[in-house]
């Protein structure tokens, strides 16, 4: 199999893992502002986030020869290495309801800041935790100042979120007095962002309008807490640092622990996504399994944010094995693809006040300062 073993691909993959997993979020969020159902648009996305696993395993964990110590993906599955399996299993179970509670988050409070609060709890609690897992290899006196950088932009990230909606608030109140004044006036095509509002309202799956801000926050704290379990539960799952596996069973290597990881992912999000067809949440309208097996209207933007979100998740773990996984946490400035995309895409903090842009400037600069102090503490862990 093949193992990344300098530092210098480890951060490689890092990158690459940044991109994708900054951009995925993105397209399912122009699928639910287009209308699809978050039930179809999931179901299509994780088809295809288990086939990058299934890819990935059956390539880099095939790749050269086999050793007792370091066998392939395929030798693996048939030894007797449940303890770790299972650690990976839980792992993916944790990712899928953190994805999934993800879809509906960014209806109610936006890409951008859903983004940054979900990644700064993820590094804040999970970035601890695989720090003493990994036997402390990543530099202590760099990597926890790179923590409370992000412990700072999830403050700023939900002031953000406030003062936007109370931007929104009043574009919205706006809109109403104009509408009773102008009754009789001919209808025009919407051009500022109180029309550009409303006209997304109409448009988008998930209704948002009228509902609590904390109903949105508090699905995204959920979120973030479900992120910042997955990667330690996956470093168990290779490292097996609590010595669950018996005498002579080698560690699971990243292609084989990632594959139990995105079956395990791939099952409860199917699962709880054909319950939400006929019993949908936060009144999602019912579906059913043939309208979504007839629905093809961005399907295959569902396909491709499965793909994209299965590649960057499997370059995090490898780049993760490589230099340590608190450091591979550095993957966490996804929101800042995440933020170009909602910005130029979706025209968030469209007309917003100067306090939302301040606070904005703040977060973003905030989370580039602790992505950068998190990377540059980096450690190497021994393969052998």
């Amino acid at each position: 199999m093949y193992v990344v073993e300098s530092k210098g691909g480890a951060i490689a993959c890092m990158v690459f893992a940044l991109l994708l997993l900054g951009t995925w979020p993105a397209l399912l969020t122009l699928l639910e502002r287009r209308g699809r159902l978050p039930q179809h648009t999931y179901l299509d996305y994780s088809i295809t986030n288990l086939l990058a696993a299934l890819i990935i395993a059956f390539t880099f964990g095939e790749i050269g020869n086999s050793s007792l110590h370091h066998p392939n993906f395929i030798q693996q599955l048939s030894q007797d290495n449940w303890p770790s399996v299972m650690f990976a299993m839980a792992g993916g179970i944790v990712l899928s309801l953190g994805n999934l509670s993800t879809q509906y988050a960014w209806a109610f409070v936006g890409l951008s800041v859903t983004e940054v609060i979900t990644s700064s709890i993820t590094v804040v609690i999970g970035t601890t935790l695989n720090y003493f897992l990994d036997d402390k290899i990543n530099k202590a006196e760099i990597l926890f100042p790179g923590v409370a950088c992000f412990l700072i932009a999830v403050c700023l990230g939900s002031a953000v979120h406030s003062s936007n909606t109370a931007d929104n608030k009043a574009k919205l109140e706006s809109l109403s007095r104009h509408t009773n004044q102008e009754s009789n006036t001919t209808d025009a095509p919407p051009k500022s962002s109180k029309d550009f509002l409303v006209q997304l309202e109409k448009r988008r799956s998930i209704k948002v309008f009228g509902k609590s801000t904390l109903i949105g926050l508090s699905i995204t704290f959920f979120a973030g807490i479900c992120f910042s379990l997955f990667s330690p539960a996956f470093n168990l799952a290779t490292n097996d640092q609590w010595h669950t596996l018996n005498n002579g069973v080698p560690h699971l290597s990243v292609y084989t622990a990632f594959f139990y990881f995105s079956v395990s992912c791939f099952v409860i999000a199917i699962v709880l996504n054909v319950v939400f067809l006929y019993r949908p949440i936060l009144n999602s309208p019912k579906t059913t399994l043939k309208a979504y097996v007839n629905d093809w209207n961005g399907r295959g933007w569902a396909l491709l944010a499965g793909l994209l979100c299965g590649f960057g998740n499997g370059l995090q773990f490898m780049g993760g094995q490589a230099a340590g996984y608190a450091a591979a946490d550095a993957v966490q400035a996804l929101p800042l693809v995440s933020t170009f995309w909602g910005i130029v895409l979706f025209g968030e903090y469209r007309r917003s006040s100067k306090k939302t842009y301040a606070l904005l400037i703040s977060m973003l600069l905030m989370f580039m300062a602790a992505v950068g102090i998190l990377m540059a503490s980096s450690g190497h862990r021994n393969q052998s």
